[in-house]
């Protein structure tokens, strides 16, 4: 499979998130929702690990790369305890489109951190999620 194909998955999969955190999430702690979801995420991405046989590759990992993994992962324990709790607080429907202003973070950082050049494509997408971010928590 492409690419492009893992992404659509992936937007598909993280819409199930909002639905299925909000659901889950009412009267209960958001942080402790978290924490079992990592639990099974951890279980799950182990068990493809292990299906796959890559595991071994741990041995030949970086520094650099143990590094980057790590702060990847605080980056994402971070972003998944303030979207429970956003969803715990507000509407999915608003709190999700708001959460998606990190394509166009991504593309600002991406560019200072990576180095990449945005395309007019990206710059534009960009800017419209940007607006309907916007639209999205200013128009009633």
């Amino acid at each position: 499979m492409s690419w492009a194909i893992y992404a659509v998955l992936s937007a598909f999969f993280a819409s199930l998130v909002a639905i299925f955190g909000k659901i889950g999430v009412k009267g209960v702690s958001s942080n402790l929702a978290v924490a079992v979801r990592t639990a099974i995420i951890l279980v799950f991405a182990w068990g493809i690990v292990f299906i796959e046989g890559t595991s071994h590759q741990l041995r030949d990992w970086s520094r650099h790369t143990w590094i980057f993994i790590v702060l990847s992962a605080i980056a994402t324990g971070l972003s998944w305890l303030f979207y429970y709790k956003a969803l715990q607080l507000g509407d999915a429907s608003r709190v999700a489109p708001i959460d998606k202003l990190s394509v166009a973070l991504t593309i600002i950082l991406a560019l200072i951190f990576l180095g990449e050049s945005p395309t007019r494509g990206n710059i534009i997408g960009g800017l419209l999620v940007v607006t309907g971010v916007l639209v999205t928590v200013f128009v009633k």
